[in-house]
């Protein structure tokens, strides 16, 4: 029924904005801060080792739910996982929790927003990352999450708005995302000697993401250069 299916779109509207104004109002940005985070460093650790099976499934819901409604702080929370569960684990968490939470808001703008919104994003950063999707969409969405050219949200929700495939989708995000997420579980294991966020991306890291972003490029330069010659 279409009425039904109106107030479907409004809830889930009114949830994802609920949840970000309810972040912000809260002043939820004193918990994900790097200060908090190594104040209690001490405490976290303790509660991790005695739960260990809940803190492994609160870790992923908190960071599944953090991705989902865009809230800021991916990259503390990838080191804060990091830290508590080392390198593998942490890896493996933060690539299963920013993989359903970039699934979620695929989903939600798709079933949302994708038809009203397509015909508006004719210009801007948007534009060009939805053009970007009209062939070979698997390779240019695996150079998008290998290099961070665009913001994480922008990657997760543009691609609602073009044909992509769900799996096609979730496939790209799970291996474009997985250097990252390995990168940054591996840096949180000296989060204590962390003062800034700013100090985490090297040229190094960036020169390396831009490699492997290169390589996903690399069929769709060949396939333009063969249909140029």
């Amino acid at each position: 029924m279409p009425q039904t299916k109106t107030w479907i779109k409004v809830a889930i509207a009114a949830l994802f904005i609920g949840a970000l104004a309810a972040f912000f109002s809260l002043d939820g940005g004193q918990y994900l801060s790097l200060a908090a985070i190594k104040d209690n460093r001490d405490s976290l650790l303790a509660y991790t080792e005695k739960n260990y099976v809940f803190s492994v499934f609160l870790g992923i819901l908190i960071y599944t739910v953090s991705t989902a409604f865009s809230i800021p702080g991916a990259v503390l929370l990838s080191l804060t996982l990091g830290f508590l569960f080392g390198r593998w684990v942490g890896s493996a968490m933060i690539l299963m929790a920013a993989t359903l939470g970039a699934t979620l808001v695929f989903l939600a703008a798709r079933y949302l927003f994708a038809d009203a919104t397509r015909q508006k994003l004719s210009t801007g950063m948007a534009a060009k990352l939805i053009n970007g999707f009209g062939d070979n969409a698997f390779n240019y969405l695996l150079f998008l999450r290998l290099v961070p050219l665009f913001p994480f949200w922008l990657v997760n929700l543009a691609p609602a708005f073009t044909s992509i495939k769900l799996r096609t989708y979730v496939i790209g995000t799970a291996i474009g995302i997985l250097p990252g997420c390995f990168v940054f579980a591996n840096l949180g294991q000296s989060l204590a000697g962390i003062d800034s966020l700013d100090q985490l991306v090297s040229t190094d890291i960036l020169l390396a993401l831009g490699l492997l972003g290169l390589f996903a490029l690399l069929p769709i330069i060949v396939k333009k250069f063969r249909k140029t010659v």
